[in-house]
């Protein structure tokens, strides 16, 4: 049936229930009505469903359909660990509590139809599940418990809130506490466990690294790559010949460098730096991965389903097999490397007052470590001066022109948050043995502020030419919560002018600059980090709020991001006079899906890397129960307290382990007031806090309050 027929199915079959069907239906008595035979009561039964997703018709618990009755809505269920449910709808804000018993067997992530309980339009609507329209898990990774004749699933995710049998013959020889991945065969019901079989066994779970890897099997990140995909990566990773380099810019004299952590492999970013009289010229040299990765080909289709590469603490799950992310596309030192250039002319003021864009062949003279640089430009060690004196002038100038670069970016509103990153060391079992605080430096600083200019230079260009590209997008705060933010800085003296509903990133700046280093900081920093949205890929040039950026987008990480490799393609087909209107029409086609996927596949990314950090620190602080800790208190909620320790790991304070009194929540101050003795827990206050427990199963940590706050 195709999709004329399907709207004209679904209008005849609505029109039916509203003008005829005086009573409820089932579908065997809609299918005599509307003369439809046995072998296309599949089709009036989708045809239902739809109806009964968008809400224009409802089903009884007997399978009876009429008219929906106005209270009835759709949307996806968010289980919980204690039982109950909440479905979010969309174009709402609000979402729906269920009640554990009237959930109606549906599961974690199924798309339900809910009836709203009458009466229930206060602070929540509450509801009851009629019809589970579609499930949205088809597999659970959990640990196996085995029983005389049977086992069970225990689920990871404790959304999920039912153990999943499995029949013995279906357990793929599974024994006790091994993880595994089960396909559900049976969702169960009200009182019924769902039930399954063991598809794969990932390892047990004392075993090293099985922890992480059930992770990304939960969120579906693909690891191996394809035969296919790995051959035609040996295939197109040969050495750089003279027909490769014939054309292109040869800047294999230019003194250049690249500077990465000293564990990273994938070294896609060199930059080099010459000036003349008061002007600078920037180069940031970035390996030209298309070159080997053609549209359509194996190798680019697995990049875009990836989207992104994942660093885990464990482990990285790279975009593009290493044969090109650590090999050719690597920019290694002493080697003939292609690139996609973009030297930039910059004036004292930081302005860039030219610029050009190029295919070109360069050779990194040194591989330079951000430790190294720091010593260089931070610390005047003379060790390291004398070990890198040939490119101690080039570095040094880069000191400066990075200084000019961010100052010119802070003066137009740019918000930096110097939140520090978690570094977490594993020993050789992979079990974590230190957990410390990873703080940017002169070194990440510069190749910040060079890639930042990199990727304005490159959206602004594109952006006046007028053809189809993916942006990197960041959209203004929403106002309500820019005013919730302001009633509560005023709290502490402060104050930011918001304009008609829109507020300019200056003004966030100047609040950061002013609290900086007072016993509020952290506390207004986070609420503020809180209150911005979430950056994005886009087709459109919106610009990016909290770079205070009028063009941006990402084009220095093409071995780890699939829309900077995107760019490179459209930069490259305009280089080379080949951008004419039939693949000007083929991007437009295209590039929307590449930018919503590639959110998507970021997002993803970033939560599996969050959960991975909990997982190590729950494990390292589980050696730790009983012992005491200085920390801060980083959030507050109805249900207690989160701490953060000075290695960054946070744990809860529950309310119900502070016992010397009833707490209440006031929203609008963020705080617990007790009700009797008066006393204020807020974000910010220091606290001593003993490690009570550490759940590695839910990622969590429990601590309890050891003395007053400070």
């Amino acid at each position: 049936m195709d999709k004329e027929q399907l709207e004209k199915r679904k209008k005849a079959i609505y029109g039916l229930i509203c003008d005829k069907m005086y009573v409820p239906m089932k579908i065997k008595e809609m299918a005599v009505l509307l003369s439809v035979s046995k072998s296309e009561r599949h089709e009036l039964e989708e045809v239902l469903n739809d109806l009964v997703a968008d809400g224009k018709v409802q089903v009884s618990a007997k399978g009876k359909y009429s008219k929906a009755k106005g209270n009835l809505v759709t949307g996806i269920l968010t289980g919980h660990p204690r039982g109950y449910g909440f479905v979010e709808t969309e174009g709402q804000a609000d979402d729906i509590f269920i009640p554990s018993d009237q959930l109606g067997g549906a599961f974690h992530k199924d798309t339900v139809q809910v009836a709203i309980t009458p009466g229930s339009s206060g602070k929540r609507r509450e509801g009851k599940v009629v019809k589970i329209i579609s499930h949205g898990i088809t597999q659970v990774i959990g640990t196996y418990e085995s029983s005389k004749n049977y086992g069970f699933v225990i689920p990871d995710d404790s959304k999920i809130g039912k153990d999943i049998f499995v029949p013995k013959e279906r357990s793929k020889g599974a024994v006790e506490g091994h993880k595994v991945v089960v396909g559900i065969t049976d969702y169960g019901k009200a009182g019924k466990n769902p039930e399954g079989k063991v598809l794969e066994i990932l390892g047990h779970a004392n075993d090293p690294g099985t922890d992480v890897a059930s992770l990304v099997k939960a969120y579906e990140i693909p690891v191996e790559f394809p035969e296919k995909v790995l051959n035609q990566a040996v295939r197109v990773a040969k050495d750089v010949s003279e027909a490769d380099m014939a054309g292109r810019m040869d800047l294999r004299d230019l003194q250049m460098v690249t500077i990465d952590g000293e564990d990273a492999k994938d070294l896609d970013d060199a930059v080099s730096l010459t000036r003349e009289g008061g002007v600078y010229s920037l180069g940031v040299h970035i390996a030209d991965v298309t070159n080997y990765v053609q549209e359509h080909s194996a190798l680019d289709v697995e990049a875009l389903e990836r989207g992104t590469s994942v660093y885990l603490v464990d482990r990285v799950i790279p975009m593009l097999p290493h044969t090109l992310s650590n090999g050719i596309c690597s920019l290694n030192a002493g080697e003939n490397r292609l690139a996609l250039s973009c030297i930039m002319k910059i004036d004292e003021k930081g302005k860039v007052i030219d610029h050009t864009i190029a295919e070109t062949v360069i050779r990194v003279d040194r591989r330079m470590s951000y430790t190294n640089v720091r010593k260089i430009l931070q610390e005047q060690d003379p060790q390291a001066i004398e070990e890198f004196r040939e490119l101690v002038p080039m570095l040094t100038q880069m000191g400066e022109l990075a200084c000019i670069l961010r100052k010119k970016r802070m003066k137009r509103g740019s918000i930096d948050f110097d939140f520090p990153e978690t570094k977490i060391q594993l020993d050789a079992e992979g079990h974590p043995v230190e957990i410390k605080p990873y703080e940017r430096n002169a070194a990440t600083r510069l190749i910040e502020d060079f890639m930042l200019i990199a990727n304005e230079t490159i959206a602004e260009h594109f952006f006046w030419q007028q053809i189809p590209f993916v942006y990197r997008t960041h959209e203004n705060p929403d106002p309500e919560k820019i005013r919730k933010l302001a009633m509560f800085i005023n709290n502490f003296g402060y104050s930011i002018h918001i304009g008609t509903d829109e507020i300019h990133p200056k003004e966030l700046q100047k609040l950061l600059q002013k609290i900086e280093g007072s016993d509020e900081d952290t506390l207004i920093s986070r609420l503020t980090l809180r209150s911005m949205k979430q950056a994005k890929y886009s087709v459109y040039g919106t610009g990016h709020f909290g770079l205070a950026a009028s063009y941006y987008c990402h084009f220095t990480s093409p071995i780890r991001r699939y829309p900077d490799l995107q760019i490179h393609r459209i930069i490259k087909e305009c280089l080379r006079g080949r951008m004419n209107e039939k693949r000007m029409e083929h991007y437009e086609e295209i590039l929307p899906e590449v930018a919503a996927h590639a959110s998507e596949t970021e997002r993803r990314a970033e939560e599996l890397e969050r959960e991975t950090d909990k997982l190590k620190k729950a494990e390292f602080m589980s050696a730790h129960i009983g012992e005491e800790f200085e920390g801060v208190i980083s959030g507050v909620t109805a249900w207690g307290l989160y701490v953060e320790l000075p290695n960054t790991v946070e744990g809860l304070v529950h309310i119900t382990s502070l016992t010397d009194d009833f707490y209440e929540y006031v929203e609008e101050s963020y705080e617990l007031v007790g009700k009797s003795n008066n006393r204020h827990y807020k974000l910010g206050q220091r606290v001593d806090v003993t490690v009570a427990a550490a759940d590695l199963l839910r990622r969590t940590i429990d601590f309890e309050l050891s003395g007053e706050p400070r």
